[in-house]
């Protein structure tokens, strides 16, 4: 497809979808790197409005139940925020999210969906680590149709979808979005089945 096709469809895409916002523009998180080897993300200067956020993340995950051990809730809250951004540099990331979509699918991305995000965020914080107060589990909306959405979330120990927060990260930009499951405005929430792109 050629440039000009392309850039068509991109136009086209946002209309379609009613994004709110017409201008593509490119997401760039400079102050975030990432440590292979710790497999933590790193942000050496992290801004007061994202440090804010992961306090409130690390409280909105003490909040869910009893014995939740706040070094895990603040792992978490910390690497959900900083990784997704850190995510939008590796996708480069383009904003609002229907646009990343139309590069993805049209070839000139490789990655950025969102369930590019929520397996590349599982893989990170759960693979190979242990929780012994948190449950983290992949979540999805509409799972086989048009309007599929995935994401990543965290529960007290043993707790499922329905007593969860979802971590997404694609929804707004790489700029975590998070709420509880139940009171999430756009989606109903169910336990992901893996399929082919898992």
């Amino acid at each position: 497809m050629n440039l000009k096709s392309t850039l068509l469809l991109l136009v086209s895409s946002l209309f379609i979808t009613a994004c709110s916002s017409p201008i593509v523009t490119d997401v760039r998180f400079d102050n975030v790197t990432f440590d292979p080897i710790k497999r933590t993300t790193i942000a050496p200067a992290i801004d007061s409005r994202v440090q804010f956020k992961i306090v409130q993340l690390t409280a909105a995950i003490m909040n869910l139940g009893p014995g939740i051990d706040k070094k895990e809730a603040n792992f978490v809250a910390r690497e959900a925020v900083l990784y997704s951004m850190h995510l939008a540099n590796e996708y480069k990331l383009v904003a609002p999210p229907n646009s990343q979509n139309v590069l993805v699918n049209t070839g000139q991305r490789d990655r950025g969906l969102c369930y590019h995000f929520a397996r590349d965020m599982t893989a990170h914080i759960v693979k190979d680590r242990i929780f012994n107060t948190l449950t983290l589990k992949r979540a999805v909306a509409f799972q086989g149709k048009a309007l599929e959405h995935n994401v990543l979330t965290v529960a007290a120990k043993g707790k499922g979808v329905n007593d969860a927060i979802i971590l997404d990260a694609w929804r707004e930009s790489a700029k975590l979005y998070y709420v509880k499951t139940v009171d999430d405005p756009m989606f109903r929430w169910e336990k992901y089945t893996p399929r082919t792109y898992q």
